[in-house]
């Protein structure tokens, strides 16, 4: 499995080719937007028929994350369901697989704009957490320092070899980390519209993910 290594206020991080964030030292995982039960939502609400295996493509994912880092805790960054009611239909064998990848470890769910109430499959429901330094939450507060967020699904888009290359991505500066959206379903925002301009500052990075992921200077 493919990483880039990089410094985070003096904290050593990994971005992993899968947009998963792994801190060693602390032995943490934090994976943002997994939105899962989205096939659901969608068939639920007649917004057409989507492939209904992005929860179990996506848990997938997440138990090879898991398998590599070996961590001991995991931080969800919200939205980690499409809507309560999709968390509340996700099934009895994605529960038990959620249950397996929880054992022996600290999760928690922080809670995003897709999924505000409880969640009822372990774990600690949280607003936000503060770890050794850093800040986790959904939505970026633009008065905030070192924090790590996620809510935007940030994307980059750079030329290569004559071509133009979109790849979801990291954004950070120096004050604060946006995850990608991690779930099999998720549309982006492109780093160089204007939220995420906003956000970050004129000197902010983009980590784009995938196989080789690869650090640029963030497209805007």
């Amino acid at each position: 499995m493919n990483g880039l290594n990089f410094t985070f206020r003096e904290i050593q991080l990994t971005a992993l080719e899968s947009g998963a964030l792994w801190w060693p030292e602390q032995s943490v995982l934090s994976v943002s937007d997994l939105h899962l039960g989205k096939s659901e939502r969608f068939a639920r609400l007649g917004r057409g028929t989507l492939p209904p295996y992005e929860t179990q493509d996506t848990l997938t994912r997440l138990a090879r994350d898991l398998e590599h880092t070996q961590v001991t805790t995991v931080i969800c960054l919200g939205d980690s369901f499409d809507d309560t009611q999709a968390a509340q239909s996700i099934g009895e064998d994605n529960a038990l697989w959620i249950a397996k990848l929880q054992a022996g470890r600290q999760w928690y769910w922080i809670e995003g704009n897709h999924d505000p109430g409880p969640v009822e499959l372990g774990g600690s429901h949280v607003a936000e957490l503060f770890l050794d330094g850093l800040t986790f939450r959904h939505i970026a507060k633009p008065d905030s320092s070192g924090e790590v967020s996620g809510h935007y699904h940030p994307k980059a888009r750079i030329r290569m070899r004559g071509r133009t290359l979109t790849r979801p991505a990291f954004l950070m500066d120096e004050v604060r980390i946006i995850q990608p959206a991690y779930g099999t379903y998720t549309g982006g925002l492109r780093s160089e519209d204007a939220p995420l301009c906003d956000l970050m500052s004129p000197l902010a990075q983009a980590i784009l993910v995938g196989p080789t992921p690869c650090l640029v200077p963030m497209p805007r």
